[in-house]
């Protein structure tokens, strides 16, 4: 599902990248456990992503999601610089 997901949404060599860290989303049971690596960065979204969270892939491109009972939903990635 991951590796579809990143194929629509950002250029072939972010594809691994992109996976790996959608992987690690679907994986933790801690919303704080994403703070790890740190060049996630996780971040709590403002303004029309309220209530939303992002994690770098890389300086332009973004996972954002909605974070709940220890799950992510609504799970996409974001073209942060269009």
């Amino acid at each position: 599902m991951a590796s579809k997901v990143a194929r629509k949404c950002c250029p072939k060599a972010l594809w691994p990248v992109a996976r790996r860290k959608m992987d690690q989303i679907n994986r933790v049971r801690e919303l704080k456990e994403l703070n790890f690596p740190p060049g996630n960065r996780l971040e709590r979204l403002k303004g029309d992503r309220e209530n939303q969270f992002s994690i770098r892939i890389n300086q332009q491109y973004r996972i954002c999601f909605i974070w709940e009972k220890g799950h992510a939903y609504e799970v996409e990635i974001v073209d942060y610089h269009k």
